[in-house]
């Protein structure tokens, strides 16, 4: 029983490390470019070249 308690224990912490990275992201604009290189990839712009030559 005394390893549930450990292993709860690690798992809020391990939760709250990952929730300070979250709210770090957040306030130094790392999710500020929406439409940045996830969205370019998407495109192929030499293949569209050459369908509108």
């Amino acid at each position: 029983m005394s390893a549930l308690y450990v292993l709860v224990i690690v798992s809020v912490c391990v939760a709250g490390l990952f929730l300070a990275a979250f709210i770090w992201c957040v306030k130094n604009n790392q999710y500020e470019d929406q439409k940045g290189a996830s969205m370019r990839i998407l495109y192929d712009d030499d293949f569209e070249q050459e369908i509108y030559k």
